[in-house]
């Protein structure tokens, strides 16, 4: 685009990092593994928010599987980003960042994560080693207001595997952030612990299945590091959903034609009273002999999916080509848009 030139908000700058790539493997070489706040105030006694992190923090043996999750990782070359935070007083008498929201009030009236403490250090089980990166503090929920976006550009990052604290706050908000910037996401659910069970439960079964596209125990995220070859789905996988909803199983495999679409058909069940036919490209995971789809078991029943997909349905949910589109908005246009070019 010439420098100073409008852009056209018919061009997405919207993007899928992975692109046409098909595998449905964790590429070794493109992955990272991102663990926010393992730390001392989270994860240990005495922290200043385990009463908080408690219940859900040894329900999922959080720490065993971040240390799980953390080795495999390494065993496997694959890159493992610290994302810590840290307050100084200039944070609150300067910046008063504890007048910006619900949690900087909190993290400020517990003196969580102050700068040198206990506290804010890392959990002596978690700790990054010395040629690991630990990224800048971030001072709110969301891990991209760091250097983290540099670092994982230097890597070559497609697929950003999350773990760590706390699911409805820094995890959540930065798979939000990752996931519109074309980022592959996947969630690791017993890896992550809350500030109470109701915001873990809505994190992990309604909101990251449709925020990212899966939602793996570290087990899977490990197993599928191992399977490199992303074999497409075959009859007698398991389909399961990115909430980890088990959908069905796989009944036929069709392959593309001129007037039908790629689709697997899975066989209805106890579940299912009908046969659901669910797009090819739907499938983003492999993990043995399960097959993830980027959309929620608690939301397939809503999908289109009764019939097998045909080529000319495929093409009309991509929506009009944008030559051809005159107004974005029949009412009216945004204004920026409307007035560089009306």
């Amino acid at each position: 685009m010439i420098e100073g030139a409008r852009p056209d908000p018919l061009v997405s700058r919207a993007q899928y990092r992975p692109g046409d790539d098909d595998a449905l493997v964790l590429a070794r070489d493109r992955t990272v593994l991102l663990v926010i706040d393992p730390v001392n105030d989270f994860l240990a006694e005495g922290g200043a928010a385990w009463d908080l992190t408690k219940a859900t923090v040894e329900k999922h043996d959080v720490v065993r599987n971040l240390e799980r999750a953390i080795d495999g990782a390494r065993a496997r070359g694959i890159a493992v980003l610290f994302a810590p935070m840290a307050y100084t007083e200039a944070d609150y008498a300067d910046a008063q960042l504890q007048r910006r929201s619900g949690i900087n009030r909190l993290m400020f009236e517990r003196k969580m994560f102050l700068a040198g403490s206990w506290g804010a250090d890392f959990h002596p089980d978690l700790r990054p080693r010395d040629d690991e990166v630990v990224l800048l503090p971030h001072k709110g929920i969301d891990v991209f207001e760091t250097d983290l976006p540099e670092h994982l550009e230097r890597l070559g990052t497609t697929h950003l595997v999350i773990a760590g604290m706390t699911a409805s706050l820094c995890c959540e908000s930065t798979g939000r952030r990752a996931m519109e910037r074309g980022y592959d996401v996947t969630f690791l659910s017993n890896a992550i612990g809350a500030d109470n069970p109701a915001s873990y439960e809505a994190a992990i079964h309604l909101n990251y299945p449709l925020i990212a596209n899966a939602v793996l125990e570290v087990e899977e995220f490990l197993a599928g590091l191992d399977d490199q070859a992303g074999a497409p789905p075959a009859a007698g996988d398991r389909v399961l959903g990115s909430d980890h909803g088990e959908i069905g199983e796989v009944k036929e495999v069709v392959e593309p034609a001129e007037d039908v679409a790629a689709h697997l058909v899975v066989a209805r069940g106890a579940i299912f009273e009908r046969e659901t036919y669910i797009p090819l490209d739907a499938v983003v995971r492999r993990v043995g002999r399960d097959v993830f789809v980027n959309i929620p078991k608690l939301v397939v029943q809503k999908m289109p999916w009764d019939a097998p997909p045909s080529a000319a349905e495929d093409e009309a949910k991509r929506g009009p080509r944008a030559p051809e589109v005159d107004r974005l908005y029949g009412s009216r246009d945004p204004s920026a848009w409307d007035a560089g070019r009306r």
